[in-house]
């Protein structure tokens, strides 16, 4: 009898020691490359987007931010860490062209007015980007599994930068237009900017527009805060080196107004942005 309660405790304490993940274990880190995979619910200004003849659906899903990380034990079974990476995926189309004269004189296409489609070789290009940039900490709490396997739960909190940079081109580009002032010229002293206006507009004062150009870009841009949580299961399947998964949603909010053109002119009017959806995050890392 006492035989068989002393190999009862035996193998219990041999199982407990399994799932026992002894202290000084938890006095390390790591660093390494980390890819975060993220299912977008939406992309903010698809609806506009698609007003360009953009396909909004042929952006990359999941849409992938390739980044760096880090963690390191702080106290007891917490853990804290950083992340940072940037990610972008671009769509674009070469719409056909019709075009037609005005012969109603309203100013809009209109059923009667003459059309022909155009058949040269100034077809505009039109290009859209996306792109965020992320930089965040990180602080969770460990649960160990096994002696190299353990299970975390934490969050991801930061802030993060939205970038939408939409070009319409037409033609080749060339050095010397790439340049080029696309409202007038300047005179021989280079002091005053030369602008042709149409016949007989000279005293109306009217809003100065751009001639013809080869290429037009807008930029536009937003920061907000992001907020992620997550579980994570880390595999220490070599002694310095271990495999992390980690499965969340991602939760960003840009706020009215927060938008800007070309990175410092204010758009008071643009509307509230979600980025936001399931995100899946793999780490390859170097450490304990």
């Amino acid at each position: 009898m006492k035989n068989n309660i002393i190999i009862i405790l035996l193998n219990l304490t041999i199982a407990l020691g399994q799932f026992g993940y002894p202290v000084e274990d938890f006095f390390g880190g790591g660093i390494g490359y980390s890819p975060m995979y993220i299912s977008l619910d939406s992309i903010p200004g698809a609806s506009r987007l698609e007003s360009l003849g953009l396909k909004t659906n042929d952006f990359k899903d999941p849409f992938v931010i390739h980044g760096g990380e880090g963690f390191a034990h702080i106290t007891g079974k917490w853990r804290v860490g950083g992340y940072a990476g940037v990610g972008a995926s671009s769509i674009s189309t070469i719409p056909n062209i019709i075009l037609y004269e005005d012969t109603n004189n309203d100013n809009i296409f209109s059923v009667g007015d003459i059309t022909k489609s155009y058949e040269g070789d100034f077809s505009p290009t039109i290009d859209a980007k996306f792109s965020i940039a992320l930089g965040a900490g990180s602080v969770e709490y460990v649960m160990p599994l096994l002696q190299d396997l353990e299970l975390s739960a934490g969050a991801l909190l930061g802030l993060a930068r939205a970038n939408i940079a939409i070009e319409q081109q037409a033609g080749t580009p060339t050095w010397d237009k790439t340049f080029q002032n696309v409202y007038g010229t300047y005179d021989e002293n280079g002091e005053n900017l030369l602008i042709l206006v149409s016949d007989g507009t000279i005293d109306q004062q009217e809003t100065l527009r751009p001639t013809a150009a080869p290429s037009l870009l807008r930029d536009v841009s937003a920061t907000f805060f992001n907020f992620q949580p997550y579980i994570a299961m880390k595999w220490q399947f070599l002694e310095r080196m271990g495999l992390r998964i980690s499965v969340g949603f991602n939760k960003g909010t840009i706020g009215n107004g927060s938008w800007k053109l070309n990175g410092r002119t204010e758009i008071s009017d643009s509307p509230t942005a979600a980025i936001q959806g399931v995100v899946f995050r793999t780490m390859l890392y170097i450490g304990l």
